[in-house]
């Protein structure tokens, strides 16, 4: 009796690792995001509630070395970084700007993605600084809001950082936001309007809300980024 025929195997598909790499894709940064929001909670809560010692000795310290290294010229480039990185420049015409020169370059989920995550971040900075209400310090070189913790300015830089860095995701654009973050930290540590430790706040809370909202729209930022490129590499 001759062998009944076999049965050829399935050909494999690529269908289980594409699923399994979107379920990452979505899920990364929406953990990755929550744990820097949740640091930025708990640091505010170190801070205001337990008033440690190190961290207290760590503001003071900080503070008192930047008001020694005060001078014309660290002056202007601080109060650089206090204009566009706050006031109407900072929250509203550069993200505006960006949002706009998006969509011109055909990327319309990229601009919903930066303005959700720049009007979030936003939120969750004043909500933050209602929440703890932390003092100022006293040697102030401008003025200022309500709230030392956490730093809107360093919230949005990060902000800006991470997402652009999402949206680019080029070395130099993640080279260029983690300098402008760092920047700001220190541009207002300089004027006196923050401690050091509000701008790590700062830093935790626009990071960690731009990763939160990437998080919905990771596959159709990839999908638009790799159509983007596509034409560009035909030419």
């Amino acid at each position: 009796m001759e062998p009944h025929p076999t049965e050829p195997d399935p050909v494999p598909t690529d269908a289980e690792p594409r699923r399994r790499a979107s379920w990452f894709g979505r899920h990364i940064p929406l953990v990755s995001g929550a744990t820097l929001l949740v640091m930025a909670v708990l640091l505010g809560l170190l801070i205001v509630v337990r008033e440690g010692p190190l961290l207290l000795h760590l503001d003071e310290e900080w503070a008192e070395e930047m008001t020694e290294i005060r001078g014309p010229l660290g002056d202007a480039l601080a109060l650089f970084f206090n204009h566009v990185g706050g006031t109407l420049i900072g929250v509203l015409i550069i993200p505006l700007g960006i949002v706009i020169t998006l969509l011109v370059v055909r990327r319309p989920w990229a601009a919903l993605y930066f303005a959700i995550a720049s009007a979030a971040s936003a939120i969750a900075v004043q909500l933050l600084k209602q929440l703890f209400g932390r003092a100022r310090p006293e040697d102030m070189l401008v003025a200022s809001d309500y709230g030392s913790f956490p730093s809107g300015h360093v919230a949005n830089a990060a902000t800006m950082a991470v997402a652009l860095g999402v949206i680019f995701p080029v070395v130099w654009v993640w080279a260029a936001g983690a300098a402008w973050t760092v920047m700001m930290a220190i541009s207002r540590t300089y004027l006196g309007v923050h401690w050091l430790t509000d701008t790590v706040g700062g830093f935790l809370v626009g990071a960690g809300m731009a990763l939160v909202v990437w998080a919905p729209f990771a596959e159709r930022l990839e999908r638009e980024r790799l159509a983007w490129r596509e034409p560009r590499s035909d030419r």
